[in-house]
């Protein structure tokens, strides 16, 4: 779900990615890596292929060259699994797709640059946006007006 937009198009991943699964069962060497993490590169990569299928990226408008800047750090220890699930899943697509990659799944930016076909400013711009409208979201959701407490 953290991929997709809707649960049928979530279904429709899961499905060709288990397909792939049992289809390449084969090509599994047990060389260092677990049998859970070869099974998650390929629901992963299932999932990145149906986003660029429906061709849902969005693109940063301004590609700038980020230094360390990071956005400030989201306070969710009082959010239930549950409750954020729901606020990634409503991040714009091309957001939630490079958040997943990073926050989640734990890609560096440069792979995620070349899964998807960016740049890797491009994927700290698109994360650094996602954590940005996360914390506004969050921050609403909590009751507080973000704009009048930021600016």
């Amino acid at each position: 779900m953290r991929y997709s937009t809707s649960r049928e198009e979530a279904e429709d991943i899961l499905q060709t990615g288990y397909v792939r699964v049992f289809t390449r069962m084969d090509s599994y060497r047990n060389d260092g890596g677990s049998f859970e993490g070869w099974i998650r590169r390929i629901m992963v990569n299932t999932a990145i292929e149906s986003y660029r299928r429906n061709q849902r990226m969005v693109q940063a408008d301004d590609i700038q060259a980020l230094s360390d800047h990071h956005a400030p750090g989201i306070d969710v220890d009082e959010l239930a699994y549950e409750d954020l699930m729901n606020i990634i899943q409503e991040l714009p697509s091309g957001y939630r797709l490079v958040f997943n990659m990073f926050a989640i799944e734990g890609y560096s930016h440069k792979e995620i640059a070349e899964s998807l076909g960016i740049s890797e400013s491009t994927s700290k711009t698109q994360l650094l946006r996602a954590r940005e409208w996360l914390k506004k979201r969050i921050t609403y959701l909590e009751g507080g007006d973000y704009e009048q407490k930021h600016g």
